[in-house]
């Protein structure tokens, strides 16, 4: 303590739960500050996986396809999560297996891509929704 006072700087406790104790003689304020730059340099790099949802129609026409199909390789390539719906309004429900033929489909086709079926094509309400994840 007088050695940190006679230098004018803090005697700050590094790890406590050692034993003995390590202390370091340093300016506190510059310690706190760069202890916070390290932490914002780390939640920089982060990634957080985001849920990017595709929406169609049993329905789809051949180029709109494709165009989903590009979309969901683009969003799986950055590390997120896909939901494939395919939806239903009113009689179209009693085509449900053709959605769930399309949604197949959609899986089929992306199989050669680094992907993994995290929930298999599974009619929830007037909807056929499919779960696909980055590998890994």
């Amino acid at each position: 303590m007088r050695m940190a006072e006679e230098a004018e700087l803090d005697l700050v406790v590094i790890s406590p739960n050692q034993a003995p104790p390590v202390a370091k003689i340093l300016n506190y304020g510059k310690y706190k500050y760069e202890l916070e730059k390290k932490a914002k340099e780390a939640k920089k790099k982060q990634h957080v996986v985001e849920i990017k949802e595709i929406k169609v129609r049993y329905k789809i026409d051949t180029h709109d396809y494709e165009v989903r199909l590009k979309n969901i390789r683009k969003f799986i390539s950055q590390g997120n999560k896909v939901k494939i719906i395919v939806m239903l309004r009113g009689r179209e429900m009693q085509h449900s297996n053709l959605a769930v033929e399309l949604a197949n489909k959609f899986i089929a086709d992306l199989a050669s891509d680094p992907i993994t079926v995290e929930k298999k094509p599974a009619v929830e309400g007037r909807n056929v929704t499919v779960w696909l994840a980055p590998q890994g």
